[in-house]
């Protein structure tokens, strides 16, 4: 990942303050203009009028009207949007009472509430300018409940974070099937965009895996929803990026947890190779519990951090590896085990392994805790706060690429537009997505095995070269607009627009039915402003409420 010039180290925290001041200054500056409203609007209410109205509700929680600059700011730190204030509710009835109140308002408020939990949006999604935003965090549900029997699950807050769920079912003897690479995050934030690693191919995304919620809707209702039970919204609100309504509880699937895991990386030169293994793996009934993968764009002829904490198979090979520079295709697996099964579990690997073709000598293998595998970026991420890096502008580009194209993008876009550069990870994986639910609103290319594609670099800040916010920007433009040009089927995933018919094309065949239910769980365009599919001017209202 991107970092500071080293000098700044021996300035210590002040001078990272201002940089980082600096850049958000910057930051304000060149993209406030697209959080706001620009379409045409009704006759407003005056802001102070609205929060006044709004104090005056009997609320467990509270308002703040001032100190609300982190609401303005995400993970992605691009871009900033001051809201008018922040709601810190105790309960559930403190969102349904304030939205429901800013609905009876009808258009003339024009309020815009947005959900944040931890703030791990990239491009403001969890923003409201001049709006509302709900601080999730400091909502106070009934405590998580552990469910056993043939069915086991987990009902808990949405505003939980998963490493959190991780532990307190382990108690158990049981975790949730399916994860993201970072666990540091809230439930509703993932279900409201899909949640999608390593175990997808086999469980589907986490949003496959839930069978009750509890959501908010834009009018202010609470309402208990699932497969059975108004299914238009439970399957609105997974993967439906806030737009129908705000998620405060939900039942998780889970399954007996294992103790240990078998941690695996392999190297490979050639890219089709590469492929045909990562889906070959997926292909399989009895394969890896986890399949991920990841690019390594290497122009020093040294190959640095893929290893860390690994073993090598062979030692005296390994240290002898050099990439001349060339680009490498890491394969990451990994096998869930007990104390006990450890003879057959390296049994079945070997086995596997031996159908993969895969650089003999970049074999790297460890056995680590169940936890201390799913938790593993949160290390890095303490090395990076300890080091004032973790709170710098993240440009990251999330792509669904059909498999039929993956060859054609991964030429153009790994060997040319990065062809000098490498500013950040870059994973790529299959999935099988014959074995997803598809009546979620998570958009997905029309092929039933697709690639993640995700880009993750961290913009330098002060820097005007490669490795700056402005360049990275463009490079990620370069490569949807090749996607859009060459015509691949490709998908946004964690999807980031700008336009009514940028959205429209994102949503294809589904735009109607994303229409029809935001006009009837949230009419007014209240929710989920940052994502800027409906602006809520007088045009889209009046739209949504003759649907």
């Amino acid at each position: 990942m991107g970092s500071l010039p080293s000098d700044c180290f021996e300035h210590g925290k002040f001078l990272f303050v201002i940089v980082f001041i600096v850049v958000t200054l910057n930051c304000l500056t060149t993209k406030a203009n697209l959080c706001r409203n620009n379409s045409v609007a009704a006759p407003r209410i005056p802001a102070y009028d609205i929060l006044s109205s709004l104090q005056t509700l009997a609320l467990d929680g509270y308002f703040s009207l001032e100190d609300n600059g982190h609401a303005a700011k995400d993970f992605g730190n691009i871009y900033h949007c001051p809201p008018l204030a922040i709601l810190h509710p105790k309960t559930v009835s403190d969102i349904s009472r304030t939205i429901k109140h800013i609905f009876e308002m009808d258009s003339a408020s024009q309020l815009k509430v947005a959900a944040r939990g931890r703030g791990h949006s990239l491009q403001g999604q969890a923003q409201a300018y001049q709006g509302l935003v709900v601080n999730m965090e400091s909502l106070k549900g009934s405590e998580m409940v552990v469910h056993g029997g043939e069915f086991p699950y987990v009902d808990v807050s949405a505003s939980e974070l998963w490493i959190v769920i991780l532990h307190e079912t382990l108690k158990h003897g049981l975790a949730p099937k399916s994860w993201t690479d970072y666990l540091h995050l809230t439930v509703g934030g993932t279900l409201s965009n899909a949640g999608i690693s390593g175990q997808a191919f086999k469980h589907g995304p986490q949003i496959d895996n839930i069978f009750q919620l509890e959501v908010i809707t834009g009018k202010g209702e609470v309402l208990t929803c699932s497969e059975n039970q108004n299914a238009d919204l439970f399957y609105g609100v997974l993967g439906g990026l806030g737009q129908f309504g705000i998620i405060t509880r939900a039942r998780i699937y889970l399954e007996p947890a294992p103790i240990k895991v078998k941690w695996i990386r392999v190297l490979y030169s050639e890219f089709s190779v590469f492929t045909r293994d990562q889906e070959y793996l997926i292909s399989l009934e009895n394969t890896f519990d986890y399949i991920e993968g990841f690019v390594i764009t290497n122009r020093t002829g040294i190959l640095n951090n893929w290893r860390s904490s690994f073993n090598p198979e062979d030692p005296i090979q390994s240290s002898q590896f050099n990439s001349d520079g060339r680009t490498f295709y890491c394969l990451e697996v990994a096998k869930y085990f007990n104390p006990g099964e450890t003879e057959a579990m390296n049994q079945e690997v070997d086995q596997l392994l031996s159908e993969l073709s895969y650089i003999p000598s970049t074999l790297f293998l460890s056995e680590v805790p169940y936890v201390d595998f799913l938790d593993r970026v949160h290390v890095s991420e303490m090395k990076l706060r300890a080091k004032g890096l973790w709170e710098v502008p993240h440009p990251w580009l999330n792509l669904l690429i059909p498999r039929s194209k993956i060859h054609e993008f991964a030429h153009e876009v790994f060997e040319k537009i990065l062809s000098d550069t490498s500013n950040g990870p870059i994973l790529i994986y299959p999935v099988n997505q014959s074995r997803w639910n598809n009546r979620t609103f998570l958009v997905t290319p029309e092929e039933d095995v697709f690639y993640l594609v995700a880009f993750l670099p961290s913009a330098v800040p002060f820097s005007t070269g490669k490795d700056s916010l402005d360049y990275i920007l463009s490079q990620n433009e370069r490569i949807i607009e090749f996607c859009k040009r060459a015509q691949l089927g490709a998908k946004q995933y964690l999807a980031h627009y700008n336009t009514r018919e940028e959205w429209e094309g994102h949503f294809g065949t589904i735009w109607e039915l994303m229409r029809r239910r935001k006009s009837e769980y949230d009419p007014l365009a209240i929710l989920a402003p940052g994502h800027r599919i409906f602006q809520n001017s007088k045009a889209d209202t009046n739209l949504l409420l003759a649907m």
